[in-house]
């Protein structure tokens, strides 16, 4: 009788020592989701501040062409502030927003000035802006497919019983505001 009850006893230490190991590795490997989520979103910070010491230059090389275009300018300037200025991951994202349209009705404006589309430090500054946004745009569909990894992990089962316990939730994807995913209309 004692050699059933060792492996009885065998049995549900060994039960318990894959349960635990498998309870460990499922939270090591929700905390590494959620930090390249955080890894991503700083990735994309470190871009942004890049574009936003870009754009003072940016502007200074406009100027002097485009004294009709001041509030577009200014535009640029105060979202720059504002970004900045923010401290929260949704509050750059919004000034990010900001920054990208205005960007984006500045270069379409500069096609009313020959003289300025030809000025060599506002096609190099132009061409570091629109290499940064791309970078962006790449760094921005990682993060969201990391929130996309993350938020389907903690969702499903049985998973959800460890990111409960953790007290992880959903993150938010990054999205386009509605006048982001407009045209930006050229008059000539």
């Amino acid at each position: 009788m004692i050699g059933v009850e060792i492996i009885i006893g065998i049995g549900v230490l060994l039960v318990a020592i894959i349960t635990i190991g498998y309870v460990v590795g499922m939270y090591n490997s929700l905390i590494r989701l959620k930090n390249n989520i955080e890894k991503a979103w700083a990735n994309i910070d470190v871009l942004l501040k890049q574009r936003s010491d870009e754009l003072p230059k940016l502007i200074a090389s406009v100027k002097g062409y485009m004294k009709h275009e001041k509030g577009l300018l200014e535009s640029i300037t105060k979202a720059r502030t504002a970004f900045l200025n923010a401290t929260t991951m949704a509050a750059k994202a919004k000034a990010d927003n900001v920054i990208s349209g205005a960007l984006k009705s500045l270069f379409a404006v500069a096609e009313n000035y020959p003289n300025l589309k030809a000025n060599e430090n506002f096609i190099q500054l132009q061409q570091r802006i629109s290499g940064l946004e791309n970078e962006i745009a790449d760094r921005r569909e990682f993060y969201n497919d990391s929130v996309n990894t993350f938020n389907i992990r903690i969702e499903s089962f049985p998973d959800t019983i460890i990111a409960s316990m953790m007290k992880l939730a959903r993150k938010e994807m990054f999205k386009a505001t509605e006048a982001e995913k407009q045209d930006v209309k050229v008059e000539f």
